[in-house]
């Protein structure tokens, strides 16, 4: 498969890989986007290996520098295994 776009969430390096870490985002019950996105939404990202997973859960529980001061994410990070 080709891969044309940076921002694809799929890295061609990796993407033939076992993968059994991964971390499942959701919004909390009283989030107000879920009128938007749907009360059922979730993305899951999965890694080959725990560590992995690790790091890319501390660097997604991180407040990012784009945010406003007064702005609080409200995504919800689950570690997950299969």
């Amino acid at each position: 498969m080709d891969y044309c776009h940076r921002h694809n969430l799929v890295e061609p390096d990796t993407a033939g890989r076992a993968c059994s870490y991964g971390i499942r985002v959701t919004l909390p019950a009283n989030d107000t986007m879920r009128k938007v996105i749907g009360d059922d939404w979730e993305r899951t990202h999965w890694y080959a290996t725990e560590a992995e997973r690790d790091a890319a859960f501390e660097h997604m529980a991180e407040r990012h520098g784009y945010y406003r001061k007064s702005d609080t994410p409200t995504q919800v990070l689950e570690k997950i295994s299969r």
